[in-house]
């Protein structure tokens, strides 16, 4: 028979014995830890989480889920087992908050990236708008579409509901920003179609001192001043007006910044034609673009084909110090002096970061 009236000394086990040992074998927890956890209990606006701690861990209904939850029970079931992320320390009872929502929300900031790096087009519905422009969510973060992005003639409110194709234009998780284009996506789209030499036709929908902008089938495209015409031209004004249809052809496509860029100057049969004749240049367009284009193949095949057959005729003795041969390169400057700054030109092309304080940011606190 057990003597059940041993007092803690006989026993050799005290209160204190039992705390240092509970100190012993508990895992030491911190904010920003990913554990496992068991659920124990399901309240109304919570759950009691079971990870090893003293105290059952607590997980707040706001901290569930990256999207809406109206009950713990759309997330969460009794004893179910799964990561959770640890949200503060320990309050005053010993109670650690938990958070699924952190451990949603940093895995939505790696696939991101990913699709970035992949240079993804994406598809997401128009949730809101606001000033600046039009809020989307892309694995549940909030995405942000600058004005100048968005490539459609309908107001922005009437784009709520609306599903857009988006390239991503800034991924960054540090600063809580995540921008978007619908224009580079169209604009990608249309390139895919479009080739450099092709003649296209065009309105002409805004002048700017250094060129005019033509919309292309719903993309725009730049007309630089100096490519309107082999005579010098004061200001596109001169020659344009908005709304003007157009006959342009094709000179660059860049699809990693969206750019279309365009040239009436190579279509003119005779230097300064689309100041004197413009009927002229549009009814032999087709034909200066077949000229055009195989000037550019010959170019090519000759930049290939050079590197070969100079190696076997010149001699590194015959090659003049680079001094020499710098000496009729005028400066940078002087070969850009018609060339407005890049932040002129992309005035109507935008950086995502236009107004840092319109753009909000992608995890809702």
């Amino acid at each position: 028979m057990v003597n059940q009236n041993l007092t803690a000394t006989e026993i050799g086990f005290t209160h204190e014995d039992f705390a240092a040992l509970l100190d012993k074998y508990d895992y030491h927890f911190s904010p920003g830890d990913v554990v496992p956890g068991t659920v124990f209990s399901i309240e109304p606006r919570g759950a009691l989480i079971d990870i090893g701690a003293k105290t059952a861990a607590y997980i707040p209904i706001q901290e569930m889920s990256i999207n809406r939850v109206d009950s713990p029970e759309e997330v969460l079931q009794s004893n179910e087992t799964r990561e959770f992320f640890i949200l503060t320390d320990e309050n005053e009872d010993g109670q650690l908050t938990l958070s699924i929502r952190r451990i949603e929300y940093m895995r939505a900031w790696e696939r991101v990236r990913q699709l970035q790096a992949e240079d993804a087009t994406v598809r997401s519905g128009v949730f809101a708008t606001n000033r600046g422009g039009a809020l989307v969510r892309i694995e549940g973060l909030r995405g942000f579409i600058p004005g100048s992005h968005i490539s459609t003639r309908k107001p922005k409110e009437e784009l709520v509901g609306e599903d857009l194709p988006l390239k991503f234009l800034e991924v960054d998780e540090e600063r809580n920003r995540l921008v978007l284009s619908h224009r580079r996506a169209l604009v990608e789209r249309k390139m895919n179609r479009l080739e450099v030499g092709e003649v296209v036709i065009g309105t002409v929908r805004g002048i700017k001192p250094y060129g005019a902008f033509i919309d292309i089938g719903g993309v725009s495209g730049l007309l630089h001043i100096s490519e309107i015409s082999h005579e010098h031209i004061d200001t596109p004004h001169s020659v344009f007006n908005v709304n003007d249809e157009v006959k342009v052809m094709i000179i660059d496509l860049d699809a990693e910044r969206g750019r279309i860029s365009l040239s009436t100057k190579q279509l003119e049969p005779e230097p300064g034609d689309m100041i004197k004749n413009r009927d002229l240049v549009y009814d032999k367009a087709e034909e200066m673009a077949a000229k055009y284009r195989e000037q550019l193949l010959a170019k090519q095949q000759g930049a290939t084909a050079a590197p070969a057959a100079l190696a076997d005729v010149v001699a590194e003795e015959d090659i003049p110090p680079a001094a020499e041969l710098d000496e009729d390169i005028p400066p940078a400057a002087e070969l850009d002096e018609d060339i407005p700054p890049v932040a002129e030109i992309e005035e109507d092309i935008a950086a995502a970061t236009e107004t840092e304080e319109e753009i909000p940011a992608a995890i809702e606190e």
